[in-house]
Formats: C-alpha cells, sequence, structure tokens
C-alpha cells in the first residue's frame, strides 16, 4: 500500500491537484507551526520513524521561500558590507525543524519531510517524539533517535547531516 502511496506522491493524478490546491489555501490561514493528528504523507513519515503511539506527533510549519534580505544598518558604514541577499548555510527544511523544536522544548526532532510549496512558503511535516515519555523509552528505534539532546541545532537530523556534507556514509571523493 505505501508503494502505492508514494507513486501517487510522485506523480499525482488532476484530481490530486485540486486537493492540494485547496489545502494550500487553508494552510496559509493556519499559524506557522501546527500540530497535526496524523500525517498528511503517512508513507513517507513512516518511513522516517513516525509511530502512531503517544509521545509522538506530527507538525506542519510553515517557512518563507527565497532569499533572506539583509537589514539596512543605521550608521555609517562601507557600502561593501551591505549587500541586499544572502543565502542561509542550511536549507529550508532545517529552519522547519528548528521552527518546530523551538515551539515544542520538551521534544526532539525525528525527521522531516515535503508537503507542499506555492508563491510565497514551503510547508514541511516535522516528527517529534517526548524524549521522557514512558512508551518512546520503551520503543529500542525511538529511544535512541531522540536521546540525543539538541538533534536539530547541531545538525544531527536528515537535512542537517546533509548541509553538513554527510549524506552518503560509504561515499569517498
Amino acid at each position: 500500500m505505501y508503494k502505492y502511496l508514494k507513486a501517487l506522491w510522485k506523480k499525482p493524478p488532476e484530481k490530486i491537484g485540486e486537493l492540494q490546491k485547496s489545502r494550500l489555501s487553508q494552510w496559509r490561514t493556519e499559524p506557522v507551526v501546527t500540530k497535526l493528528e496524523r500525517p498528511t504523507r503517512i508513507d513517507r513519515a513512516r518511513s522516517l520513524g513516525y509511530r502512531a503511539k503517544q509521545g509522538v506527533i506530527v507538525s506542519r510549519v510553515r517557512v518563507n521561500r527565497g532569499g533572506r534580505k539583509t537589514p539596512n544598518m543605521p550608521g555609517g558604514r562601507r557600502p561593501r558590507r551591505s549587500g541586499r541577499f544572502f543565502t542561509l548555510n542550511k536549507s529550508k527544511q532545517q529552519v522547519a525543524e528548528e521552527k518546530a523544536n523551538k515551539k515544542y522544548k520538551n521534544m526532539e526532532v525525528l525527521n522531516s519531510y515535503w508537503v507542499g510549496e506555492d508563491g510565497k512558503y514551503k510547508w514541511y511535516e516535522v516528527i517529534l517524539a517526548d524524549k521522557s515519555h514512558p512508551s518512546v523509552k520503551s520503543s529500542k528505534t525511538l529511544r535512541d533517535a531522540s536521546s540525543r539532546r539538541g538533534r536539530v541545532t547541531r545538525g544531527l537530523t536528515a537535512s542537517g547531516r546533509k548541509s553538513r556534507g554527510l549524506q552518503h556514509k560509504g561515499k569517498k571523493g
């Protein structure tokens, strides 16, 4: 079943495109970080560590698209230092994970995945686990993933490792 769901997200039919448009218009009105009852992409969520148990939640995070603009500095400084735009050294997905972690401070980010985008925003769903919850402590995979503190800020999630150049474990050169 998950194989077919994955194929639908890769190449959606026209009917699903209309559904996605209506979803995006609804998501624009929601807050930046929204807690969900269940993931939008269950196949992707389960492959990244989501389990439907207490202590594990999914939140949808909205991130602005495009480059970042440098604020104008008051006072006299060299024009060379005040470039208009700059790029962050991390991906939008990593920014989304950090926003979710900032809202849910007692939880650790397991992973995240893309769910949609329009001209102004990108949306990611972030899987979080409460490391002090008994059901998370009893599960070996969740316990190991959430045992390290501050995984997002240290670049230990999948998107963080990718931005640090650690995507392929056995690849050389």
